[in-house]
C-alpha cells in the first residue's frame, strides 16, 4: 500500500501548490477591485457623516429663527411655588403681578364610619353623579373589596373609591369625586344613596334657612374706610338707614354692617343670599351746592359827569355772609359707585365682594350669593352706598345649607367641593378648578395651597434655554468644521487637537483623513459658512448687537492673543460671561441677528441662522450635493460588488479547472509509473528463472 497514490487526496506531485501559485496571479484583479470597493464604502460613510452633521446644524440653525425659537420662550416664577405656580406661553407679556390664594379648589371626599371588613354589598343599581358626569353600576352583590374594585374600574376620571384600614378587623370607605368645584358635588342615587346612608357616610339634612338682619338693633355702624371722598361730602353713616316691609333701606351716603351669626359661619356648607335694588332719587349734591352759595346783591348803580363816575355804596342786608362757612368752596360732583357689598373678616381685614358672587338681572336687581366655604373667616357683611343719587333696598340676608336641595349631607367629609378663590391685584376671582388660564393673558395659574402672604408671579425671558440652544448650535457648527478639515486636509494634528473625541471617533477619523482633498464643494462650503458667521446683520435702531462677536461668540472669544493653529481652522468659541450679559440685556437684538424680517412681509429673510440654513439646504436637501455624492457611490458600490461577484465566480471555475487538469495529470503519471514498475518486475522475474 506504500506506493499507492489517490488523485485529489494525496499530493504526491505537489499539484495543490502549483494550483495555489497559479490562483494567486488570477486573484490579483479581484483583490484590486475589493480595495476599490473598500474605498467606496469609506467615502460613503464619510459623506453620510457629513450629511448627518450638516443636517443637525441646519435643524439647529432653523430652531433659532423659526416660530419656536428659544428667544421668545417665557419663564414664570412664583415667590411661593408651594402655594401657586404659573406657566407662561410664548405670547405672555413680561410683567410682575400679585396673587393671594384664599383657598384652592377642592372636590367632595366622603368618609364612612368604621365598618366590618367582611361587609357584603347588596345587589342593585348604584348611581354616582358629579356635575354633568354620572357613573352607573349594576352590581350583582358581593364583598366590599370587589365593590370598590368594580367601581374604580368604571369611575374613570369622575369617581374613585378607597378602603382604609383603621383598626384590626375594621375599615372605612372613602368615596371621592375627581372633579373640583361647587358645581361638581358628589351625589348618591338609587341603591348608592341607601348604601352610603347605611355605612354612616351621609345623613339627612336637618337645618332650616336662617334669616338675620331683621331688627333695627342688628344694623351696626360700618367700619371707617380709607377711601378719599370729596371735601365737604357727607360721611357714610347708618343714621338714615331703616327697615321697611322687611327690607333695609339705605339712602344716598348710607352705610351699615350686619354681623353674621356664629351658627352660620361655623358651617362651611352654609350659603348666604340676599338681593339689592337701586332706585334713582334726587342727587344730594344739588342741594349741598345750593346751600354753599353766599347771597348775591345787584349792582347799586352810580353816576357819571364829565368823565367822572361815582359808584353808590352797596346796600346793607340782614342776610348772613357766613352761611357757607362749613360748606365746600368748590362745588361737589355726583358720585356713582357700583361697589356696594364688602366682607369683613374676623381679623379686621376687609375685601370687596367678587363680581362672580353677583348676578345682575334685566331690571338691575343684584342677587348676592355667598358660599361660607370660600370665606371661612367671615365676620360681617358691610353695605356702603357711596352714591349721591341712588337709594338701595336690601333684602334681609338668608342662610341655608347648600345640601338641602339634595336632602343629604356628608357626616365625615374629608373635603367638600369648593371653587378656587384667588385675589389678583386686589380683585377676588373664583374658578371651579385649580388650573386657571383666563385671568392673566397667556399665563396659566396652578393653585395649590392657601398663601400666608401675597405671592409675586414674574414673567421673564427664558435665557437659560436660549443659552443652551446657542451652545448646541455652536457645538454642532464646530463639529461640521472639524469634519470638513479632517476630510479635506492630510494633517494628523487636526485630529489630535480635538480633545473631546472618543477612541472610536479618533480611529474613524484617521481612516478618513484627507480622503476628500480635491472636493471643492466642501472647501467652498466651509468658506461660505465662515463668512456667514462673521458677517454683521444690522437692524434699524439696533447698534449694540449686529453680529455674533457682539455677544461673545467668535474665533477668539477668550483673552489669549498668541498664535494658535487651531484658531485658524474656523472653530468658534464662546465667552460665557459676555453671552450671559448679552442674553440678559439684548435678547430681542440677539433674536434679530439670527433671523429678521427686513422688508416687513412677515417672512424671515436675513440673519445668521437664516443664511446658514439657506446655504446648508443645497448640501442636505433631496437631490442636493451630499445626496448626489452618496447616490453616486451607491451605484459604484453596486457595480463593484457585481464585478467582485463575477470575478469570484470566474476564479472558482478557474480553480476547479486547474485542479481537474492537475488531477488528471497526476493520474496519468501514476499510471505510467505503475506500468514502469510492472515492466521492471517482469524483467526481474525472467532473469531469476534463467538462473
Amino acid at each position: 500500500m506504500a506506493g499507492i497514490s489517490i488523485p485529489g487526496v494525496s499530493d504526491k506531485y505537489k499539484t495543490n501548490d502549483l494550483v495555489e501559485a497559479l490562483m494567486q496571479q488570477e486573484r490579483l484583479p479581484l483583490e484590486r477591485e475589493q480595495k476599490v470597493l473598500d474605498g467606496y464604502i469609506v467615502q460613503q460613510e464619510a459623506w453620510r457623516s457629513v450629511n448627518n452633521n450638516m443636517s443637525s446644524l441646519r435643524e439647529s440653525a432653523r430652531s433659532l429663527y423659526s416660530f419656536d425659537n428659544p428667544f421668545s420662550n417665557k419663564l414664570a416664577s412664583s415667590s411661593n411655588e408651594d402655594a401657586i405656580s404659573a406657566e407662561a406661553n410664548r405670547d405672555a407679556a413680561f410683567e410682575s403681578f400679585k396673587i393671594d390664594v384664599l383657598n384652592p379648589a377642592s372636590a367632595d371626599r366622603f368618609l364612612s364610619k368604621e365598618i366590618e371588613k367582611g361587609l357584603k354589598v347588596e345587589a342593585g343599581t348604584y348611581k354616582f353623579t358629579s356635575g354633568d358626569k354620572t357613573i352607573t353600576m349594576n352590581w350583582k352583590g358581593g364583598s366590599l373589596q370587589d365593590f370598590v374594585t368594580s367601581l374604580n374600574r368604571r369611575g374613570g376620571d369622575t369617581i374613585k373609591a378607597t378602603l382604609i384600614g383603621v383598626s384590626p378587623g375594621k375599615q372605612s370607605l372613602l368615596i371621592e369625586s375627581l372633579r373640583t368645584g361647587e358645581k361638581n358635588k358628589l351625589i348618591f342615587e338609587d341603591k348608592a344613596l341607601t348604601f352610603a346612608e347605611s355605612i354612616g357616610m351621609i345623613q339627612k339634612v336637618k337645618s332650616e334657612p336662617v334669616t338675620f338682619g331683621t331688627k333695627t338693633s342688628d344694623i351696626k355702624e360700618s367700619p371707617s374706610t380709607s377711601i378719599e371722598e370729596q371735601k365737604g361730602m357727607p360721611p357714610l353713616s347708618k343714621d338714615q338707614v331703616k327697615i321697611v316691609d322687611g327690607k333695609i333701606i339705605v339712602p344716598p351716603r348710607g352705610s351699615f354692617s350686619l354681623t353674621v351669626p356664629s351658627s352660620i359661619t361655623s358651617d362651611s356648607n352654609q350659603k348666604i343670599e340676599f338681593s339689592i335694588n337701586s332706585t334713582q332719587v334726587e342727587d344730594i349734591t344739588t342741594a349741598i351746592n345750593e346751600q354753599s352759595k353766599s347771597p348775591e346783591l345787584p349792582y347799586p348803580g352810580g353816576i357819571t359827569f364829565k368823565n367822572i363816575t361815582v359808584h353808590n355804596i352797596q346796600s346793607d342786608t340782614t342776610l348772613s355772609t357766613t352761611v357757607a362757612e362749613n360748606k365746600p368752596k368748590d362745588p361737589l360732583y355726583p358720585i356713582n359707585n357700583d361697589n356696594l357689598v364688602y366682607l369683613r373678616m374676623k381679623d379686621g381685614t376687609e375685601e370687596p365682594l367678587s363680581q362672580s358672587n353677583i348676578i345682575t338681572g334685566e331690571d338691575g336687581e343684584q342677587k348676592i350669593s355667598l358660599q361660607l366655604s370660600q370665606h371661612p373667616n367671615l365676620d360681617s357683611i358691610v353695605i356702603r352706598n357711596r352714591n349721591t343719587g341712588k337709594e338701595l333696598a336690601v333684602t334681609t340676608p338668608e342662610a341655608y345649607n347648600t345640601n338641602a336641595d339634595l336632602g343629604f349631607e356628608p357626616v365625615n367629609p374629608a373635603s367638600v367641593a369648593t371653587d378656587a378663590k384667588i385675589k389678583y391685584e386686589g380683585i377676588t376671582i373664583t374658578r371651579p378648578t385649580n388650573s386657571i388660564d383666563d385671568v392673566v393673558p397667556n399665563v396659566t395659574l396652578n393653585v395649590k395651597e392657601k398663601t400666608d402672604k401675597t405671592a409675586t408671579i414674574q414673567i421673564k425671558p427664558d435665557t437659560e434655554t436660549a443659552k443652551e440652544s446657542l451652545i448646541t448650535f455652536i457645538g454642532t457648527y464646530n463639529k461640521v468644521m472639524a469634519e470638513i478639515n479632517i476630510l479635506t486636509q492630510n494633517k494628523s494634528e487636526i485630529i489630535s487637537e480635538l480633545e473631546y473625541l472618543s477612541e472610536s471617533e479618533i480611529e474613524q477619523y484617521e481612516k478618513w483623513l484627507g480622503i476628500f482633498q480635491s472636493e471643492f464643494s466642501l472647501t467652498n462650503g466651509k468658506s461660505t459658512m465662515q463668512t456667514i458667521m462673521v458677517t454683521p446683520y444690522p437692524v434699524e435702531g439696533n447698534d449694540d448687537v449686529t453680529m455674533l462677536a457682539d455677544i461673545g461668540i467668535s474665533t477668539s472669544a477668550d483673552t489669549y492673543s498668541g498664535y494658535s493653529a487651531s484658531k485658524l481652522r474656523g472653530y468658534l468659541e464662546i465667552n460665557e460671561k459676555e453671552l450671559d450679559s448679552a442674553l440678559e440685556n439684548h435678547l430681542t437684538e440677539i433674536k434679530n441677528i439670527f433671523g429678521y424680517d427686513s422688508d416687513g412681509d412677515l417672512i424671515i429673510d436675513s440673519g445668521v441662522a437664516f443664511q446658514l440654513d439657506k446655504r446648508l439646504q443645497s448640501f442636505v436637501q433631496s437631490g442636493g450635493i451630499l445626496s448626489t455624492k452618496i447616490s453616486t457611490l451607491d451605484s459604484r458600490i453596486s457595480t463593484s460588488e457585481n464585478k467582485i461577484t463575477k470575478l469570484e465566480t470566474q476564479l472558482e471555475e478557474k480553480e476547479q479547472e486547474l485542479r481537474y487538469k492537475y488531477s488528471q495529470m497526476g493520474a496519468t503519471l501514476n499510471s505510467l509509473e505503475s506500468q514502469s514498475q510492472s515492466i521492471t518486475n517482469t524483467f526481474s522475474n525472467n532473469n531469476n528463472s534463467k538462473k
